[in-house]
């Protein structure tokens, strides 16, 4: 990890001590309330539980500390991504997609936007700088893609969206600011479901935007605002508890996917394996460039569907669930769920266990295919 990120690491756990006076609680209260005390003149106070909560100013100042910008919490990724849309449109614009990126965000587009007159237009990750960008207003990027694990070279697309007049949004779910940072890289915003690594438990949906641009962040908490797509204040608390041990869970699961993808790639039942930290992978050296570390996600196809599901339900150490980022281990055959892949192709999101223990347990369930 980067200076720059131990640092961040360093001062996020101590950054509510700065507004504590003596005999506060040190952990931060969960306040849950709709309407506060408000007596005359309400400017520069809390109003209304739609507009602001006390637990989202706490978990917003984790997430600002950590992107070094302005994050404005939503209840999910989606609504996360939903608001950049929503608050940033305009009925004429045309916009670009990753086709091989996150799925809802190309079926929230087309059926949402082009009835509203949008012009949607979608691009493969790995060569997504083909065809430029004149005449987009905005281009979104998912990079690594999700489950693909492809890379587009973000300094590059960010360079060449913003010539062309684009704004350039940046989904960082599979990474999170400790592994990539899309707005040093020249991104405009950040999009990010928080309800993965971030939060680290699989026990709350959140989702977050970050810019450093004022006009950005005001649509954004506009249409929060007025939309009402907000944080519950029991979710925002515990992915503000989460924030708090994100830099030592992502890097015991970043490590722990370097090594186990080496030994993935050498097991005879592996008919093909994606991970950017691979030195045969197609992305390794972009991802060398522009990335912190290489993530915690592992994309491996097997033999076909059979041999996929029996790899994911014999391993003991494996948690069949669509999500990832949580603290176990998960693994889902992704083509069930209509993305573009190889019927054996498993995504596999590891996480804290200990190496040896996970490998161990992999090794058997893939031996066992034959």
């Amino acid at each position: 990890m980067s200076d720059s990120n131990q640092s961040r690491a360093a001062r996020l756990a101590h950054l509510r001590r700065e507004q504590l006076a003596k005999g506060d609680p040190v952990p931060l209260p969960l306040t849950m309330a709709s309407i506060f005390h408000l007596p005359g003149d309400p400017a520069g106070f809390n109003q209304y539980g739609r507009f602001a909560n006390p637990t989202w100013d706490a978990v917003e100042k984790l997430l600002g500390h950590l992107e070094q910008a302005t994050a404005v919490a939503f209840p999910s990724g989606m609504a996360a991504i939903s608001a950049v849309f929503f608050g940033l449109l305009k009925s004429g614009d045309r916009i670009l997609l990753p086709s091989d990126g996150y799925y809802t965000t190309r079926v929230l587009a087309d059926r949402f936007l082009k009835p509203l007159g949008i012009t949607i237009d979608t691009r493969p990750t790995a060569t997504f700088l083909e065809g430029g960008f004149s005449g987009y207003q905005l281009v979104f990027v998912e990079t690594p893609a999700n489950p693909s694990l492809d890379i587009c070279d973000l300094p590059a697309v960010s360079a060449m969206a913003h010539a062309a007049g684009a704004v350039v949004v940046a989904d960082n779910t599979t990474m999170t600011p400790y592994g990539q940072r899309p707005l040093d890289l020249g991104a405009d915003v950040v999009v990010a479901a928080d309800t993965k690594a971030p939060n680290g438990h699989s026990d709350a949906l959140f989702g977050h935007v970050a810019s450093r641009s004022p006009e950005i962040i005001g649509g954004v908490m506009d249409w929060r605002k007025l939309a009402g797509g907000i944080p519950g204040p029991f979710e925002a608390w515990l992915v503000h508890r989460g924030l708090e041990t994100l830099e030592v869970r992502f890097d015991r699961m970043c490590s722990s996917a370097e090594t186990l993808a080496e030994r993935l790639a050498g097991h005879p039942a592996i008919e093909a394996i994606r991970f950017p930290g691979l030195n045969s992978d197609p992305s390794h050296t972009l991802a060398r460039a522009q990335m912190e570390r290489f993530g915690f996600m592992i994309g491996i196809t097997l033999a076909s569907e059979a041999a996929a599901e029996d790899f994911i339900n014999r391993c003991a150490l494996i948690q069949p669930a669509t999500s990832f980022g949580g603290v176990h281990t998960s693994g889902e055959r992704r083509a069930r769920w209509g993305d573009a892949v190889h019927p054996g192709f498993v995504r596999l999101s590891i996480g804290c266990e200990p190496a040896e223990e996970l490998w161990a347990a992999m090794k058997e369930s893939l031996d066992q295919l034959g």
